[in-house]
């Protein structure tokens, strides 16, 4: 049976925010997301395809557990310049230490560097790290439904409603799609790798995209290498996309996130 690297990741996860607890009180993370001023809505730029036909959060990140170093001396200021220079519709940052190698400093970088609303991804177990979330400036947080379950969902998608943040809820099955939807998710983000095993099949967004209801935006997330791979998603009624390993592995990522958008370097469309 294959290593349930997910579990690997929670455990550690819950380790981890014990430790961070005992360094700086939820109490005053909280006092810290209350005296923020700046929001940027990420569902705001997702609701309709941009000018390109498609919306794409460009990610930050250094490393992964399935595929190792990707890009250790990641600047993530410059990351962020780079994206916005190229189209992105938001930016995704990995502040996972342990298994991707960031931290909320690349996240404080990055937002400090663009316009963009920006979205820290990483695995959410307590309700400490959406407080910490928005006191560190985050626009939006990704919560992952396989790992919460439903009442944990929505407790905690509750508590980034008062705390002006914006949910992603991640989904890979349909089972996660049903705690998604019962938990009210509106914009929903679907793996098409399993976090389990870090197997991708990126025929798994455009199948349960199908099975989405009213009111829900849905975002395709890994395994997006290609302007083929978006065309296909987008053929499936999909336009937003989440796209990570190839934009950081690109010799000029600007460059890279155009060729994906279907544009040039004025913005114009190549796809006729």
């Amino acid at each position: 049976m294959p290593e349930d690297i997910l579990s690997r990741i929670v455990t550690s996860k819950q380790d981890e925010v014990e430790a961070a607890r005992r360094r700086v009180s939820e109490e005053t993370l909280w006092a810290e997301a209350k005296a923020r001023r700046s929001y940027r809505s990420l569902i705001r730029r997702l609701e309709k395809p941009g000018p390109s036909g498609c919306n794409i959060i460009a990610e930050i990140k250094r490393r992964s557990p399935s595929k190792g170093a990707i890009r250790p001396d990641l600047d993530p200021a410059g990351y962020a310049r780079r994206y916005q220079a190229g189209g992105a519709a938001g930016i995704s940052v990995l502040t996972d230490g342990p298994f991707f190698g960031g931290s909320l400093k690349d996240l404080e970088a990055a937002r400090d560097a663009c316009r963009l609303p920006v979205l820290r991804k990483d695995f959410v177990v307590s309700a400490y790290q959406v407080v910490e979330t928005a006191a560190r400036g985050a626009d939006a947080v990704l919560l992952i439904a396989r790992i919460l379950g439903m009442s944990r969902l929505q407790e905690l998608m509750a508590l980034c409603t008062e705390l002006r943040l914006e949910a992603l809820v991640e989904i890979h099955t349909l089972s996660d799609l049903a705690t998604a939807t019962a938990a009210g998710a509106r914009l929903i983000g679907i793996n098409n790798r399993n976090l389990q095993t870090f197997d991708t099949d990126i025929g798994t967004a455009p199948a349960l995209a199908a099975r989405m209801g009213p009111g829900q935006i849905v975002l395709a997330a890994s395994g997006i290498e290609t302007r083929e791979d978006i065309e296909r998603n987008l053929r499936a009624g999909i336009y937003n996309f989440l796209v990570g390993e190839s934009l950081v592995r690109a010799d000029d990522p600007t460059a890279a996130l155009r060729a994906l958008r279907g544009v040039d370097s004025l913005g114009r469309r190549t796809d006729g």
